[in-house]
């Protein structure tokens, strides 16, 4: 779709979804979720993860730029190699499932990850940093990010149960998602094709919108405690999951 074929109030949510790429990189972790059925509407599932991914690479490089000394390493080697194999498997599955169903099938896997991490925070528990449970959320993790951009609530729950700090949840999934999503880019580019010259058009557009977003989230992350932190995640997802459950 052309740019010039795109309504005032159309371009306006395109807006409106950079500046919620940005504040979600930044750390407000969700608002990027309620996005995707945003995008789907106004473009399908398949081309609206085309428009949305350059978005997430912007705003990744500044989320880095800002809290890459606060990744933990040692957890992102372990899920990089199962993701690379999700974003494969993502990229296969995806030219096979309706836009409907996958939007019903990820509010379920959303809203599962929403009573996992409630289970956490009740019982106080911390799910064993085992490479299982790593190579799990590492394949989930691509799969949901290739097909949908929707590994958010995936990591929030691998990140969450390790009891992370809050910046080093932002720096360990900032450069989880840098890193996957830079890797993405070639299928959605030749293989899918969601990506070309004008969905670029429409993300330069939105780049000011992201930056703004981005430097917004800072602000406010700075200003939520730890234990706040960890609530907000919690019902930032769960609002997604119903965002997304019609379909």
């Amino acid at each position: 779709m052309f740019i010039e074929q795109l309504s005032f109030t159309d371009i306006s949510i395109v807006l409106a979804i950079g500046f919620m790429v940005g504040l979600a990189k930044a750390g407000i972790h969700g608002t990027s979720l309620l996005s995707v059925p945003l995008l789907a509407i106004l473009f399908g599932g398949k081309g609206s993860s085309g428009i949305m991914l350059p978005m997430l690479i912007a705003a990744d490089i500044f989320a880095v730029y800002h809290y890459h000394r606060h990744a933990n390493w040692q957890f992102l080697m372990k899920l990089f190699p199962p993701a690379i194999a999700g974003v494969l498997l993502g990229t296969w599955l995806g030219d096979h499932i309706d836009d409907g169903m996958f939007m019903r099938i990820m509010a379920v896997i959303i809203f599962v990850s929403v009573a996992l991490m409630l289970w956490l925070e009740k019982r106080k528990a911390e799910v064993p940093d085992n490479t299982t449970f790593a190579v799990l959320t590492g394949v989930m993790g691509g799969f949901t990010t290739m097909v949908g951009n929707l590994a958010g609530s995936v990591m929030a729950v691998y990140l969450l149960s390790m009891r992370l700090p809050k910046n080093v949840f932002i720096g360990t999934a900032a450069w989880f998602f840098l890193v996957i999503n830079l890797f993405k880019v070639p299928f959605h580019v030749f293989v899918w094709e969601t990506i070309n010259w004008e969905s670029l058009k429409l993300n330069l557009l939105a780049l000011p919108l992201i930056i703004a977003g981005v430097y917004c989230g800072i602000w406010l992350v700075k200003r939520i405690s730890e234990a706040h932190y960890r609530w907000l995640v919690i019902i930032m997802t769960l609002l997604a999951a119903l965002a997304l459950l019609p379909g």
